[in-house]
This record gives structure tokens, C-alpha cells and sequence, in this order.
């Protein structure tokens, strides 16, 4: 099989990325069990603080949990009993935040810890919660250390594994990039403890069925991810239009080697740019709440100077829509003009409407977002 795509420009696309999401498994951040390993904790945090100082935004996907509350108990095998993996996840947890902002904190940097069940990110009103939220951090240059709330989750709403749970973050915060650091070098077109002619796939798409006879089995003992869900986070990471690489988390100065641009682990890439897959997301989405109806100048905007739509643009509110469902935007003449998703609720867009965004706050006592409908959650259907 050859996944090889020669396409010179994708180190580059890597290298420039200016939002990552890494994701650190259970293996790598407790030595295999033997406990949280501070040491290579220490190493990467000193690269992604390089990172950050190079102007790259970033969000920590950290597993660990339920392996380091193992350790603490003696455990030498992950439990099947949810109570059990939830006690051990509530010990672990408390090690695992404190090693992280102890080692950023070494570096004067600011870290704050967020747990997400699958029903944050199911529910369409938690998460926009959870996205302003993260935004917040980043653009107050604080690192979002994430983990699964694995001390409340039950089978119903876990994510299985925190590569899953990584690329959906890498789709709540519209990440550039998703790294996740691996006990392997990459994805390989054969399983190399096997097979010593296994060679390391170095780019691929990510859609490419071919893959899928390649990614193997289930992880290991300590953690619930295998090549197959990295798989499948690079899949639904690429949705969004995020690049994924699967690399090896001992590899020496992994990442800042990645954002160098050298070539290490595995790159799977989307089929389209991150503007344009999130477009095509927008404009599969049938279901719509509402009508806004804008005036002239709103129009032009949005038409013409592909800008968002403020509220002092709209004249009537039409429906009842939340926060975050999909309304139609049409002209005076009652011809739809484009589709997005709006920022308030049908009752509160009643209050705003017509009037500048520095009023908002006054008007509604809050201020979510300054656009009714932000550009990035629009999609013209002229």
C-alpha cells in the first residue's frame, strides 16, 4: 500500500498552524503505570511553553486520570466496573492537575482545568458554553488542561477515549492543528512488533479506506484508545478541516521538531480547509429555528463584504430559536440571502435587534458574542 502523498506543502501547513490541540496518552504521562512521570511532563510542557511563545494558542488534552489513581491503589489492571474507574479516576485526577500547573506554573504560566462529559458537547446550549469558555482562556493566555469527567461519566455518556475526546475539542475551539502523542512513532502500513519491514506511513488522508486495514487493535492495558481511535479522531478532527499527526510523545523534542517542520509521525489531512468544511457542515444542516430579516445594509454586508451580521442590522425576528441553532437570514423583499447560527435566543435577539452591539449589555444585562450571526457560522445561499 502506498499512502504517500508527496504534497511538499503539508510540513509547512503543520509548522504554521497557529492552534493546537495536544493530546498526551495514559501510557506516556505514567511510565507504562509506574506513576505520573514529572520528568517527561516537564519536557513537554517546557516545548508547548516554547510554542506558546511563538505565538501558537493551545489546548491540552491530558489522559492519565484513572492510570494514575491505578498507581496510587496498587492496581495493576484497569477495572471494568464504572465505580471503580471513577474512584480511581477522583485520586488520580488531583495528582494530575497539580503536576500540570506546577510544572506550566515553573514557567510563569497559567493553567486551568476543564472535565467534559459527551453530553457537554451533545447539548447544543453547554456547548457553546464550553467553546466561549475555552476562547476565554486562550485568548487570556491560559492553557485549558482537559480531561473526560471520568469520576461522573457512566457507559452512556463517556467518550470511550480521550483521542476522541481530543478531536472533538479540536472541533469545539476550531483548531489548526491536533497532535496526539503516542507509545508509537506513527501509524505504520504494517504492525511493526510483527513485522520488521513495517515502514512508518509519513502522510495520509485522512478519509483514505486503506487506512483502516492498517490501524490494528485496542491500546493497552492502562488506557481505552488504540491506532483505531486515533484513526478515528483524525476522521472527525478533519471534519472541521483540523490536520491531525500521530507521533511518537519520547521522540526528543517532539514538538518542537513538529513545528519546526521537520518530518516526524504520521500526518492525516482533511479533504478540505478548515473555512470550507465547516461551510459544508453549515450548509447540511436543514433543520432551521427562525427568520431574521434584515435591512438593505445587512444585506450588503453579509453579500457583498462578507461580514457578520450585527444585530443593528435586523429588523424582525421571526420564530423561536435558542442560542446556537441554525435561523434564515432574508432580505426586505423575503428573499433568503444566507444560514447561520445565532448567538442569541429568539427572545433576546427581540431586544437587540436594531441596535448597535455596544448596547447589548445594557439591553440584556450580558454580552455573549458583539454578531448576531458571526461570519465563520454563516454560509450564503445565493
Amino acid at each position: 500500500m502506498c499512502f504517500w502523498l508527496g504534497l511538499e506543502n503539508m510540513r509547512d501547513k503543520v509548522s504554521g498552524a497557529q492552534r493546537w490541540v495536544v493530546k498526551i496518552g495514559s501510557a506516556l504521562l505514567t511510565a507504562d503505570g509506574k506513576g505520573l512521570d514529572r520528568g517527561a511532563m516537564a519536557v513537554w510542557v517546557e516545548q508547548m511553553v516554547a510554542l506558546r511563545a511563538q505565538g501558537v494558542e493551545l489546548v491540552l488534552v491530558s489522559s492519565g486520570a484513572v492510570a494514575a489513581g491505578m498507581s496510587r491503589l496498587g492496581w495493576t489492571a484497569r477495572p471494568s466496573a464504572i465505580h471503580e474507574l471513577q474512584a480511581a479516576a477522583a485520586i488520580g485526577q488531583m495528582g494530575l492537575v497539580q503536576a500540570w500547573e506546577s510544572s506550566f506554573g515553573e514557567h510563569g504560566r497559567r493553567t486551568a482545568q476543564i472535565l467534559l462529559t459527551h453530553d457537554d458537547l451533545s447539548d447544543r446550549k453547554r456547548y457553546l458554553n464550553a467553546r466561549s469558555t475555552l476562547r476565554t482562556l486562550v485568548e487570556l493566555d491560559v492553557v485549558p488542561v482537559i480531561n473526560e469527567n471520568d469520576t461522573v461519566v457512566t457507559d452512556g455518556i463517556r467518550f470511550g477515549d480521550n483521542d476522541t475526546l481530543a478531536a472533538l475539542v479540536a472541533n469545539l475551539v476550531e483548531a489548526d492543528l491536533l497532535v496526539i502523542l503516542t507509545d508509537r512513532d506513527g501509524m505504520f502500513d504494517a504492525d511493526p512488533r510483527n513485522n520488521p519491514d513495517a515502514q512508518l506511513i509519513h502522510e495520509a488522508r485522512a478519509d483514505d479506506p486503506a487506512l483502516d486495514a492498517v490501524a490494528g487493535g485496542v491500546g493497552g492495558a492502562l488506557g481505552r484508545g488504540g491506532m483505531q481511535t486515533k484513526l478515528r479522531a483524525a476522521r472527525l478532527a478533519a471534519r472541521s478541516g483540523a490536520h491531525t499527526v500521530i507521533v511518537g510523545g519520547a521522540i526528543e523534542q517532539v514538538l518542537a521538531r513538529l513545528k519546526a517542520g521537520e518530518l516526524l509521525g504520521t500526518l492525516l489531512v482533511p479533504e478540505r480547509g478548515m473555512l470550507a468544511a465547516r461551510k459544508q457542515w453549515l450548509a447540511g444542516h436543514l433543520q432551521t429555528r427562525g427568520t431574521l430579516v434584515l435591512d438593505d445594509g445587512a444585506v450588503k454586508a453579509l453579500v457583498s463584504d462578507r461580514k457578520s451580521l450585527l444585530p443593528v442590522g435586523v429588523k424582525a425576528v421571526q420564530g423561536s430559536f435558542r442560542r446556537g441553532e441554525m435561523v434564515v437570514c432574508v432580505a426586505p423583499d423575503g428573499r433568503e440571502v444566507a444560514r447561520g447560527l445565532v448567538n442569541y435566543s429568539a427572545l433576546e435577539a427581540q431586544k437587540i435587534i436594531g441596535r448597535p452591539s455596544d448596547e447589548i449589555e445594557r439591553l440584556l444585562g450580558y454580552v455573549d458574542e458583539p454578531e448576531l450571526v458571526h461570519r465563520d457560522n454563516l454560509i450564503l445561499v445565493q
